[in-house]
């Protein structure tokens, strides 16, 4: 009897870390609805991945041979035909981001952002693999800039994208063949995408990206 209890209360608190664990994904859950909200906590604790470290990735390593960030010029987000783009965003983003925020955001736009939360009121969280790294593509040219996890887990990776309110993203874990960085700390495709801004904290730079921004299918 007493090991059956002793079996049953090991059960129980295997489980209540589970539960934490996935809560710390919602730290910033106000803005999502109810079906996000389950899905996260579905999708985190159903995953045997989630805690994996992943490795560095070859995609982190292409253009960055001095120091991090790569910066960038004002020139690159000059006018063209299409805002700062020479085209729109594709057409069905990824995690049912909406297009017409992306265009707004990627093309006519420098300082703004989409909302604290987006991210999680998407499908994001439903459809993202949770066991192995993520490639994130630029939603208007379709080129790699983020791969992420990298050098962390995928529980790590969340929580701190949860934290700050929009996929946060490490050195290690951007394509630098295609990212720059400006002078004000804006993040910027070499295209002239709008992604979002550098802003850095005591563990190194933190790029905070808008999800509309990197919900692109690979160029053909």
């Amino acid at each position: 009897t007493d090991h059956s209890l002793l079996h049953s209360l090991n059960k129980f608190s295997t489980m209540v870390k589970l539960f934490r664990a996935a809560s710390l994904l919602l730290v910033s859950i106000s803005g999502s609805n109810a079906r996000s909200f389950s899905s996260a906590v579905t999708a985190f604790v159903s995953s045997p991945g989630a805690r994996r470290t992943f490795g560095t990735t070859a995609a982190s390593l292409n253009a960055a041979s001095g120091p991090l960030p790569i910066k960038g010029g004002e020139e690159i987000m000059s006018q063209k035909a299409h805002g700062t783009s020479e085209k729109p965003v594709q057409k069905d983003l990824l995690w049912g981001c909406d297009n017409e925020t992306a265009d707004r955001i990627c093309n006519f736009n420098r300082h703004y952002a989409e909302h604290a939360g987006y991210w999680q009121t998407t499908k994001y969280l439903e459809e993202v693999d949770m066991s192995q790294p993520t490639k994130y593509y630029d939603s208007v040219t379709g080129k790699l800039l983020f791969t992420a996890p990298v050098g962390r887990s995928m529980e790590a990776y969340l929580k701190e994208s949860a934290s700050h309110g929009w996929p946060s993203f490490r050195d290690e874990e951007v394509n630098w063949d295609y990212v720059r960085v400006l002078d004000n700390g804006e993040c910027v495709s070499t295209e002239g995408t709008h992604l979002g801004h550098n802003l850095p904290d005591s563990s190194g730079n933190r790029y905070c990206i808008n999800l509309v921004c990197i919900a692109g299918k690979p160029e053909e």
